[in-house]
């Protein structure tokens, strides 16, 4: 962890500076503490009247993956669906077969490439998912994977998730309530009791997982102490809002199909919901109502849905430009939904997601020359970020 450290002539105008009055920010032991606090000796680093913000925080990952899957870009193009691409053997199968035959520390070594690119883009917290294994000891290297993620990458905030009912595996499609009761009887439990997952996760949608299926499933996880999150209403109005709040889950991820019904339930819930605008942008599907849930009051957040398929982007500032352009948030929304409101969904809010006394010291220093929080999502594609501390220490 760090030593003391005074950060001070940060932008005045910066909303997070405002909020405290304070043009500084302390830092101790690799968290943020009182300034008055400090010790007399504490480093003084000036950054110049940049902006300085949280360090962004993804909810939605599967950064554990064997290979890239370019080879169903041109059925992509070419005008194949999702559905058609799956049934032809591509996806989350794909995927699958790709990971089936990689060792695990060739799966550790391409994780930690990734996961020096991710951090070098600001991401500072991060929530990484299995799925990709589809058998047993295949889901269990992934999560094992995620621990080496864990152990290696010590200053990060890594929540692993099971998601082993990613996609009925090929051996199961004519017994798919076999591979259920092996979710629930062998991989939840040796998770659990190997303390290899923070969460359970369901891809509850049309083809692929039930709403009974999915309750099964998360109950079973509570059982064990896994916290509940849910693929749902991606490609249809699939239900998946509707169990994830009967099983209180922290969140509901997707939502490109929603009601006004599912919108009201979610309002009288705990249960953050989350867009993920790469999928949409990549595969050509409509947009979560990001703007219109956060002005019926409630925490949307964004996550890159960093994945070999239908989002291969982990950058947040892209996140944070399709979330501006795509579904209307103002700069300042977009900023709150990739923060704090993803924190919420990461059940990390304590933890991360914003400057205040007590969190980890996580930090993205903008470039100096830029003088309008909105340039940052209006300058799509472009690289706006000066360096990123994350608990108390900048990273190289």
């Amino acid at each position: 962890m760090s030593g003391a450290k005074l950060i001070t002539n940060l932008h005045t105008e910066s909303p997070y500076v405002r909020a405290t009055g304070l043009n500084s920010i302390a830092v101790e032991n690799g968290r943020f503490v009182e300034i008055d606090d400090l010790p007399l000796d504490a480093k003084i680093v000036d950054v110049d009247h940049a902006f300085v913000l949280p360090g962004f925080v993804d909810n939605h990952t599967h950064l554990v993956h064997a290979a890239s899957r370019e080879e169903e870009f041109l059925m992509k193009i070419e005008g194949r669906s999702y559905e058609e691409i799956a049934a032809a053997g591509g996806g989350i199968h794909n995927s699958a077969r790709k990971l089936q035959a990689m060792s695990e520390d060739a799966l550790f070594q391409r994780a930690c490439s990734r996961m020096d690119a991710v951090r070098k883009a600001g991401t500072t917290a991060i929530e990484i998912k299995s799925g990709y294994g589809l058998t047993v000891n295949d889901e269990l290297k992934m999560l094992r994977v995620v621990r080496r993620l864990q152990e290696t990458y010590s200053d990060m905030l890594i929540r692993p998730t099971l998601l082993a009912a990613h996609a009925l595996p090929t051996a199961y499609q004519s017994n798919r309530s076999r591979w259920i009761d092996i979710v629930c009887e062998e991989l939840i439990p040796a998770a659990a009791e190997g303390k290899l997952a923070y969460f359970i996760d369901v891809f509850c949608e049309k083809g692929f997982f039930t709403v009974d299926e999915t309750a099964k499933i998360l109950a079973k996880g509570a059982e064990f102490g896994l916290k509940a999150k849910i693929h749902g209403n991606q490609l249809a109005v699939s239900g998946g809002v509707q169990v994830a709040i009967e099983h209180e889950a922290v969140s509901v991820d997707h939502l490109e199909q929603i009601t006004e019904t599912e919108i009201k339930l979610l309002a009288s819930s705990k249960t953050v919901p989350v867009g993920l605008p790469g999928c949409s942008f990549y595969l050509g599907i409509p947009y979560a109502l990001g703007r219109e849930l956060m002005e019926r009051g409630l925490p949307f957040a964004l996550a890159s849905d960093f994945n070999p398929g239908s989002s291969p982007v982990y950058d947040m500032q892209k996140i944070w430009s399709l979330a501006c352009i795509k579904m209307k948030l103002s700069p300042q929304q977009a900023l709150d939904a990739i923060t704090c409101n993803s924190a919420m969904a990461m059940d990390a809010a304590e933890e991360v997601g914003s400057i205040e006394v007590g969190q980890r010291a996580n930090l993205v220093v903008l470039q100096r020359e830029i003088q309008n929080l909105s340039y940052v999502p209006y300058a799509f594609g472009e690289n706006n970020i000066e360096k990123v501390m994350i608990s108390g220490e900048w990273v190289a």
